[in-house]
């Protein structure tokens, strides 16, 4: 009698794993049918490279405060408006208004090789040199604590020139550029608290070549504020080969300024959850680029994306359990104040954010997605995810722990899940803050997997939700 009741026991708990596995299989064969089709609606009727044409050729560049952020803006919001989302709307931010005003120069003076105009752009944020210019020796430093052992009587009345450029081994560029950028940031104060009257900086790029890129300069309060100029990788090769033999002269001007902060906005639209409207997972990028180059794959390329994963979801018929929210952010370039003024959204409203999707790394072809959180669960819930990789890596997609975006980082006190998308990255720092940043160098197929690689995975958040 009890080797039949063991028998009768081996047999249900059998036939339940066998039960429970085939759910398990049809479920995930219910996921892998679902990702194939939102890849298939993404390449064949997506239309986030049409919305980027139009965006970078017919708008151009966005710097916040200027007419073409407030252009962008409302293209956003009619293309949403024509989606039949459940909701779109503006969210009020003030922002800053920075103009380069006239060319930026930058000329190597009577050196034995003659005067030399150097391919140049003042920093975002620079101040101008005085309206004559600045003539003066220039001193070369490969980083901020060189400025620091030179001191006053090797830097008071020159231009300092930051000349470290970023570190070709490194496989991830946004690594390489991480490891260099803090003298385009912080040099400029650091320069001037010993005396210095102007800065070089050699552009964030890996590549030789004439094309300057702009970027932020980031003053401190402790310090004179002084002009800030980015230099061709090319010119800044030149000017430290002739240092090398001989002092040397540069001639500087720059006719930068601020002007008075505006009335902004981020653009928003969403459709709503039919099981828990409260629960969010947002995906964005940020509207506004800098004021050379048509801004395409910083940020054009991200919000096309964004908006097209609402587009991609409405034309599936497929009806989310959570509120799928895109939101386009205004000023990350220089300020974050969009983000800022969602992170605030979030602190202080009802709704509960799950998780947040930014794309800001470039139209290029995805590789898959960085996570991080401060929650308690973060271990938890990138496990979790990670169990779906069987059903992405078909499509060359990874999920790893790393970093996230700018503009959805204000949500990061909230403990919502932060995620970037992380496109292949070889080519961005080429074009990142530069006039080549068009609408030509960006791939339709690559833009549209981003497209479905970023809709893929909300399905997945919004079916499974986080543990």
């Amino acid at each position: 009698m009890k080797k039949i009741i063991s028998v009768f026991l081996i047999f249900c708990f059998s036939s339940t794993l066998f039960i429970s596995n085939a759910q398990e299989n049809g479920m995930r064969n219910e996921d892998a049918w679902m990702i194939r089709k939102i890849f298939d609606k993404s390449l064949t009727e997506g239309q986030c490279y049409p919305w980027l044409h139009f965006l970078t050729k017919k708008i151009g560049n966005r710097i916040s405060g200027s007419p073409q952020s407030y252009a962008a803006i409302e293209f956003s919001r009619q293309m949403m408006d024509t989606l039949g989302l459940d909701s779109v709307w503006l969210m009020p931010c003030i922002v800053p208004h920075w103009s380069r005003g006239n060319k930026s120069i930058a000329k190597i003076i009577d050196s034995r090789i003659g005067d030399i105009e150097m391919k140049c752009l003042a920093l975002g944020g620079s101040v101008a040199t005085p309206d004559e210019g600045i003539l003066a020796n220039v001193v070369e430093v490969k980083s901020l604590d060189e400025v620091e052992k030179l001191g006053k009587t090797n830097i008071n009345g020159k231009i300092v020139f930051f000349n470290r450029p970023m570190d070709p081994t490194k496989i991830n560029t946004f690594a390489a550029y991480g490891g260099a950028v803090d003298q385009r940031g912080s040099g400029a104060s650091v320069a001037a608290k010993y005396g210095a009257v102007a800065v070089l900086v050699r552009s964030m790029t890996t590549r030789l070549d004439d094309i300057p890129h702009s970027g932020g300069v980031n003053y401190n309060d402790e310090a004179p504020k002084i002009a800030a100029i980015a230099i061709s990788t090319n010119d800044a090769e030149r000017l430290s080969a002739l240092l090398k033999t001989e002092p040397t002269k540069v001639y500087v001007k720059t006719d930068c300024k601020w002007l008075k902060e505006k009335n902004s906005f981020n653009v928003i639209g969403e459709i709503k959850g039919k099981e828990f409207p409260n629960e969010v997972i947002v995906v964005g990028g940020h509207l506004d680029s800098w004021d050379v180059g048509e801004g395409a794959h910083d940020d054009g390329a991200g919000c096309m994306q964004s908006i097209d994963v609402l587009n991609i979801i409405k034309k599936l018929g497929y009806q989310p359990k959570r509120t799928i929210r895109c939101v386009l952010f205004m000023n990350e370039e220089n300020g974050l104040r969009g983000g800022k003024a969602y992170g605030e959204y979030v602190k202080n409203g009802k709704e509960k954010h799950l998780a947040a999707i930014e794309s800001d790394a470039g139209g290029f072809t995805p590789n898959g997605f960085e996570c991080e959180s401060i929650s308690e669960s973060f271990n938890q819930q990138l496990k979790q995810m990670q169990e779906w990789l069987p059903l992405l890596e078909p499509y060359g997609l990874s999920i790893k722990r790393g970093g996230s975006g700018a503009d959805i980082s204000p949500m990061r006190p909230s403990k919502v899940l932060l995620i970037g998308l992380r496109p292949d990255s070889q080519r961005y720092f080429d074009l990142h803050h530069t006039e080549i940043d068009t609408f030509e160098m960006v791939n339709k197929r690559e833009l549209e997997l981003g497209t479905a690689s970023m809709t893929s995975l909300i399905y997945l958040l919004d079916k499974y939700g986080l543990k």
